[in-house]
């Protein structure tokens, strides 16, 4: 009698309508998982065209070349023997669902619709599918044409059911359904199904990895059964990254743990469990069992195969194993610098080009192309055989193999420091000593003279010139002197990162990289169209203080005694005439609020829902010891008239990797107008009316003192 079974779980890396690609990566993990002995394999949401296919999902292409990736898995020899559960798009009666296929051996098991649509943050299922409400309901589902050709079945349960093989009992959850308050797993379990699944499309977000570890261990802690996780992995073509963390639970324990951030495009997870011990677990949960006696049961659909051999006392167990979690200094160093990757194989351009700053942003997106270096580096020596063979067609050479990432970042990122007759001499041999660290091809180049041609231009037609507020100037005068600087910056990038690679003889252009902070872009501290736009910004959803522990980071793992100096120097953009040749403006003075303040406003703003009388009066109890009411009341009038003041300027926003919860990207997470009364009269009037109260009671607390 066999109680052993194996089974297979995958990160996969999926591009948004790569059926070609898709199809391959899928084939490849059902082969590693039968190699592993698995007799079940599950793969990641959506993963046949992609979870990230957004409005494509409208398009009967998408479920046309659906159904062919379908039919080309059914009919291969590598999908027989062994159970796969694939994740694609279904329409039925003109409805179109998520759903999950799983088949065996040329016939189709059943097609299991997702039950609860993720419909927050960046995603918007219930936009192109729709949830199924009917528990524990299937009806038939008529198959195309070309699947009933190959499986020779006309109709096909369709529904929320499970599988009972002759050993075991499986059921499905897909993503979501995990997270909700009443999840399947729970009714499932009652009833007697002892492996669920769950296929994942879940973007890393920093500090969520154990979220989802956590939901995962409580599930099989309470009910006992083995708990399958798959997960999306990589860039499918837009900001958020994927980043796997597949897995394989028990009764509450980890029996195997997928990378969180891997250049592997198809990982494969297998264990090797006693479904015994799932049994043994439950028997003495009383609760449970009470629980499970009354439970109204699933539809079953039978399937004429096991996941156990009769003759498998000797086979070895997979042992438990504790979940290695990565700081978010770390997270930040793999997950982005992941992403940068897809980004540059799947746009097919030659590299990068950075403005380099000697700030620490700048700073914190050149070591991102240095972490990303050091990553393929790693991964083609571990025999990665796609990495190598992306790299040979970024830097166009057939038999270069890369060894030092020192030594790749000098093919692969071009630095460049733009100065003005306001930079000074410390943040240029900060920019020069970190590109000289890291290997990047570094350009210094002077942008006055281009700044005195357009400023020339503005004055042959109007008669005036403008002067900074330094030199007797007014306002307007300044910030229209410090934009000019800044935009002349981002035309400069672009004429660079197309024509660099010509003027030495190679072919291709580069990307161009932002480098603007989410703390920045929540106040609109960055001027429109100037070096924050560029083709990505890999550090866009990462706040100042995490950007800083990332750096610092690198400093001591990649030895780059450069970035010290950048540690401690004060944010700067440099764009006003300097004082006896120092620096004479900060960040942060320019701002008017610090970058930790920047962090409780934005996390407030967007996780807590919060307007501004709400933050007013939150923030009055949390930083009671150190403001008056009137001094928060300022500060959060001060923050939302500025935010709302440049709220415009996220509509234009470069694509940034979202790692954040309170980003300001305006593109899908933060649905929000970009046109206000920057007043906020009604708001700041019931501001006002409780700071007048608290001082009036404040007055008589004292009055009532001798």
């Amino acid at each position: 009698m066999g109680r052993k079974v194996t089974v297979a779980t995958c990160a996969l890396n999926s591009g948004a309508l790569d059926f070609e690609g898709n199809l391959q990566r899928i084939l490849k993990s059902i082969e590693i998982a039968k190699h592993k002995g698995a007799r079940y394999r599950l793969g990641p949401e959506l993963e046949i065209c992609g979870y990230g296919c957004w409005d494509h999902y409208y398009e009967s292409d998408t479920l046309l070349h659906s159904l062919q990736v379908l039919a080309a898995l059914l009919e291969s020899p590598v999908t027989q023997d062994i159970i796969c559960d694939v994740g694609m798009p279904i329409m039925h009666r003109n409805v179109r669902y998520n759903c999950r296929v799983i088949f065996l051996n040329r016939k189709i098991l059943l097609i299991r619709p997702k039950m609860a649509l993720a419909n927050e943050g960046n995603y918007r299922e219930l936009r192109w599918f729709t949830p199924w409400s009917r528990s524990r309901q299937t009806e038939e589902y008529f198959l195309p044409r070309m699947i009933q050709d190959l499986t020779k079945q006309e109709t096909v349960p369709f529904g929320d059911a499970v599988l009972s093989t002759r050993d075991t009992c499986i059921g499905s959850e897909v993503c979501e359904e995990l997270w909700t308050p009443h999840s399947p797993h729970v009714d499932m379990g009652l009833d007697g199904v002892e492996i669920f699944t769950n296929a994942s499309g879940s973007h890393h977000v920093l500090r969520k990895a154990h979220a989802r570890v956590d939901l995962v261990t409580m599930a099989t802690t309470k009910n006992g059964g083995i708990y399958l996780l798959a997960n999306q992995k990589g860039c499918d073509g837009d900001r958020l990254y994927y980043d796997g963390c597949a897995l394989i639970a028990m009764n509450g324990s980890i029996f195997a743990q997928g990378s969180q951030f891997s250049l592997d495009d198809v990982e494969v997870l297998t264990a090797t469990l006693d479904l015994e011990d799932v049994r043994s677990y439950r028997a003495e949960i009383s609760s449970r069992n009470l629980a499970a006696s009354k439970v109204s049961p699933y539809p079953r659909v039978k399937v004429d195969f096991a996941l156990s051999c009769h003759e498998d006392l000797l086979e070895p167990l997979s042992e438990p194993v504790e979940w290695k979690y990565h700081s978010p200094a770390e997270e930040i160093s793999l997950g982005p610098a992941c992403w940068l990757w897809d980004f540059l194989r799947r746009s097919q351009q030659a590299g990068f080009f950075l403005p380099l700053s000697g700030g620490v942003d700048s700073g914190a997106t050149a070591c991102l192309v240095y972490s990303m270096c050091h990553q393929v580096c790693e991964a083609v020596k571990h025999g990665n055989e796609e990495v190598l063979a992306d790299v040979r067609t970024i830097v166009n050479q057939t038999s270069y193999t890369p060894q030092d990432p020192r030594e790749l970042c000098g093919r692969v990122l071009t630095t460049c420091y733009m100065a003005s007759e306001n930079s000074s001499r410390e943040t240029c041999s900060r920019a020069g000593d970190l590109a000289q660290q890291i290997g990047s091809c570094h350009i210094g180049l002077n942008i006055d003279p281009a700044v005195k041609a357009v400023m020339g231009i503005f004055s042959l037609v109007t008669g005036k010139s403008p002067v900074f507020a330094a030199h007797g100037g007014s306002s307007r005068e300044s910030l229209a002197l410090q934009n000019v600087q800044a935009r002349v910056r981002m035309v400069i990038a672009y004429l660079f990162a197309q024509l660099s690679l010509w003027s030495r003889g190679a072919p291709g252009r580069l990307l161009v990289l932002g480098s603007a902070n989410v703390d920045e872009s929540l106040l609109g501290y960055l001027t429109k169209y100037d070096c924050s736009s560029a083709d990505v910004n890999p550090i866009g959803g990462i706040s100042k203080t995490d950007l800083r522990a990332f750096v610092q980071l690198c400093m001591e793992r990649f030895e780059l005694p450069a970035l010290q100096s950048i540690l401690v120097a004060p944010a700067t953009a440099e764009l006003e005439p300097l004082a006896h040749g120092r620096v004479s403006q900060t960040d942060e003075e320019d701002m008017g609020v610090t970058y930790a303040e920047l962090s409780v406003y934005g996390r407030l703003r967007k996780i807590a829902k919060m307007g501004p009388y709400s933050m007013f009066c939150k923030l009055l109890y949390v930083w009671k010891d150190v403001c008056t009411p009137r001094q928060v009341a300022d500060k959060v009038k001060r923050f939302f008239s500025k935010y709302s003041m440049n709220r415009h300027k996220m509509t234009t926003l470069t694509p940034a990797y979202h790692a954040e919860s309170y980003s300001p990207d305006d593109n899908r997470f933060d649905l929000r107008p970009f046109l206000y009364n920057t007043r906020w009269p009604w708001q700041f009037r019931c501001i006002e009316t409780q700071v007048l109260q608290l001082e009036r009671r404040q007055r008589q607390d004292l009055d009532g003192v001798d």
